[in-house]
C-alpha cells in the first residue's frame, strides 16, 4: 500500500517539479542573455546619444540610466538609488545655498565693484582684475554661480569702458574654469574624483591641495587670453543689458523728477520700483497722492506717471497703465509685486535689483558664515557634506536665506544628473567594465608607459566633455582610470587628479557648461566662437593633467 501511494503521487507531483524547473531554466537563460558588461556599455551608448542629441532633458537622462541599471539586473533597486543619498550629492546641492547667500546678500555685488572699480578701463587690465576676481569667487561658490553673479558688472564695466562685451565674457567664463581647481568646493567634479580616490586605495584630496595645479593653470589661462584674446575673440555687443545701480537710478530721478541721491533709492535695506497698473487691478479707481502709503500700508508712493504726464503732487485716481514708483523695504517690495496675485506688475524684478546693490541685508552673517564653513572643509574637523550642510542650515536659521529661497538656489538639474550617474559609475567596476575597458586601452597603447594611458584618459575625457556635462564625463572615465592604474600597480592620486584638470577644459563649445552657456547671448557670441580661443586653451590644460599633475602627485 505504502508502494501504492508513492506510485500515485509521484506522476502527480513530476508535472509541477518539471515546470518548476523549466522556469528556474528560463529565468537563467534570460540573466546570462543580458550580460552586465554589455548592458553597461549599452547604456553608457544611449546615454551618451541622450546627452548630445540635446532633446531629453539631463535629469532625465541620469534617471533613465539608474532606472536602466536595475531593469537589466546589472545593480540592485539600492545600489540603482544609491547616488539620490550620495554625501557627494548632499555636500553639492547645501553649496549653491551658500552661494546663493553671497550673491542675494550683495557680498559678490560689493567684491565686484571695489575690485573692478580700481581696475580703470584698460583692456588687457581689465582682463587681468577680472579673471582673478572670476577665479577666486568660483574656489568658493563654484563655475555657474561666480559667472552668474559677475555677468551682469562684467557687462556694465564693459559698456562704461566702450569695449565690446564679447571681449569680456569668454575670458569670464573660462577664467572661472581655471578658476574651479584652486579649492575642493570649485566644481562637484573636484569633490567626486576625491571621493573616488580615498575609495580606491588613495587617499582625498586637501581642501587648498587643488591650489597645486589651479594656480598653474589660472596663469597660464590670463597669459593666453591676454595675448591672443583680442584677435580669437569676435567684437560683438549682446543683446541683454543688466541692471547697472547708476544708471538706474539716474533715469528714475529723471523720469519722475526726484532729487533723491542713488543711496538713498537703492540702499541696502529699503529700494524703489516701478511698476505699471494692469488692467483689471482692484487699485484702478483708488484715489492716491504722492508721499502717500499704498493702501497696504508697506509701501511709500514716490511719484506717478501717466504716458508722458507727471502726476506728481496732487490727487491721482489710479487707472490702467499707471506707472507707480514705489518704495519700501526689498522683503515688501518682492511680496507685493512678485506674488502670483499682485495689484500690480514691476518693470524691473526688486529681487533682481536688490542683488546688484552691495552689501545688503544678511551680507555680514553670509561672509561670516562662509569662513567658518571652510574652516570646517580645511580643517576636516567634520565630513565636507557636514560642514556644508551645517552651513547651509545655519544661513536659514539665521534668516540669511529663506527657506524658499533655499530650495530654489539648488540646481536640481545638476543634483539629478550627478544622483542618476553615479550608479552607472558603480555598475562600471562592480561589472569589471572598468578592466575590460581599461584592458582595451592598454593594449591599444601598449608599453608605452603611464604618462601616454594618462594622454589617452586626458583626450578622451575632453572630447567627451565638449559634448556631455564634465561631471557625467568623470563620472565615466574615473572607473575606467582607477582599473588602469591598479592594473600597472600605479597610485590613483594622478589620473584622479588629471582627470579633473582635464573635465575643466570645456572650453570647445557653448553647450559643454552651463556658465558657456551664460554668457552666449549677452557677448552675442555664435557656437563657432568658442573653439577659437578654447583651442589653445584646452592644450594648455592637456599639457599640465599630462605632465605637470605627475610631478606634484607622481605615479
Amino acid at each position: 500500500m505504502p508502494l501504492a501511494v508513492t506510485l500515485s503521487t509521484h506522476p502527480a507531483r513530476a508535472p509541477e517539479t518539471h515546470a518548476c524547473r523549466a522556469q528556474t531554466d528560463h529565468a537563467s537563460d534570460y540573466a546570462e542573455a543580458v550580460d552586465p558588461v554589455v548592458a553597461t556599455l549599452s547604456i553608457l551608448v544611449l546615454a551618451i546619444a541622450a546627452f548630445v542629441s540635446n532633446r531629453v532633458p539631463l535629469g532625465i537622462v541620469a534617471i533613465g540610466v539608474s532606472l536602466a541599471l536595475f531593469f537589466t539586473g546589472v545593480l540592485t533597486l539600492p545600489q540603482a538609488l544609491s547616488g539620490f543619498g550620495d554625501p557627494t550629492v548632499l555636500f553639492i546641492a547645501a553649496l549653491f545655498v551658500v552661494s546663493e547667500s553671497l550673491d542675494a546678500t550683495g557680498v559678490t555685488a560689493w567684491a565686484g565693484q571695489i575690485v573692478i572699480g580700481r581696475a580703470g578701463t584698460k583692456r588687457t587690465r581689465l582682463l587681468l582684475v577680472i579673471g582673478v576676481l572670476v577665479a577666486v569667487l568660483t574656489a568658493v561658490i563654484s563655475i555657474n554661480g561666480a559667472v552668474a553673479a559677475l555677468l551682469p558688472l562684467v557687462v556694465v564695466v564693459a559698456s562704461r569702458a566702450g569695449i565690446p562685451t564679447s571681449q569680456l565674457l569668454l575670458p569670464l567664463a573660462f577664467s572661472a574654469h581655471a578658476g574651479s581647481l584652486l579649492l575642493l568646493t570649485g566644481t562637484p567634479v573636484n569633490i567626486i574624483v576625491s571621493n573616488i580616490a580615498a575609495e580606491n586605495g588613495g587617499r582625498a584630496f586637501g581642501y587648498f591641495e587643488f591650489a597645486l595645479v589651479g594656480l598653474p593653470l589660472l596663469a597660464g589661462t590670463l597669459i593666453i587670453i591676454a595675448l591672443f584674446g583680442a584677435r580669437l575673440l569676435p567684437s560683438r555687443n549682446g543683446a541683454v543689458m543688466p541692471t547697472d545701480l547708476v544708471r538706474h537710478a539716474r533715469l528714475l530721478r529723471q523720469q519722475y523728477s526726484l532729487s533723491l541721491d542713488t543711496g538713498t533709492l537703492l540702499g541696502p535695506v529699503n529700494g524703489v520700483t516701478e511698476v505699471v497698473v494692469p488692467p483689471r487691478s482692484p487699485l484702478i479707481g483708488v484715489k492716491l497722492c504722492t508721499g502717500m502709503a499704498t493702501p497696504s500700508g508697506d509701501l511709500v508712493l514716490l511719484a506717478a506717471r501717466r504716458g508722458s504726464e507727471q502726476l506728481k503732487g496732487q490727487d491721482i485716481v489710479v487707472q490702467a497703465g499707471d506707472a507707480l514708483l514705489l518704495q519700501g523695504t526689498w522683503d515688501d517690495l518682492a511680496r507685493h509685486t512678485e506674488a502670483p496675485d499682485a495689484k500690480v506688475l514691476a518693470v524691473a524684478a526688486p529681487a533682481q535689483i536688490r542683488r546688484a546693490v552691495p552689501l545688503g541685508r544678511g551680507a555680514k552673517r553670509a561672509m561670516v558664515i562662509l569662513g567658518l564653513m571652510v574652516v570646517l572643509l580645511a580643517t576636516g574637523i567634520v565630513p565636507p557634506a557636514v560642514g556644508a550642510l551645517l552651513a547651509a542650515s545655519a544661513l536659514v536659521l539665521t534668516r540669511t536665506v529663506a527657506v524658499a529661497q533655499a530650495y530654489q538656489s539648488i540646481s536640481w538639474t545638476t543634483i539629478v544628473l550627478i544622483a542618476g550617474m553615479i550608479p552607472l559609475s558603480t555598475a562600471f567596476i562592480q561589472t569589471g567594465t572598468a578592466d575590460l575597458v581599461g584592458g582595451w586601452l592598454l593594449g591599444l597603447v601598449g608599453g608605452a608607459g603611464p604618462h601616454v594611458v594618462l594622454l589617452v584618459l586626458v583626450l578622451l575625457t575632453i572630447v567627451l566633455g565638449q559634448l556631455i556635462s564634465n561631471t557625467a564625463t568623470v563620472l565615466i572615465i574615473a572607473p575606467i582610470a582607477v582599473s588602469i592604474a591598479a592594473t600597472l600597480d600605479l597610485s590613483v592620486q594622478p589620473f584622479m587628479m588629471a582627470l579633473t584638470v582635464a573635465g575643466a577644459a570645456a572650453f570647445l563649445t557653448p553647450i559643454a557648461t552651463p556658465a558657456n552657456l551664460m554668457v552666449m547671448e549677452p557677448g552675442g557670441y555664435r557656437f563657432g566662437d568658442y573653439w577659437k580661443l578654447g583651442l589653445p586653451l584646452a592644450l594648455w590644460f592637456l599639457v599640465v593633467a599630462v605632465l605637470y599633475v605627475p610631478v606634484v602627485w607622481p605615479f
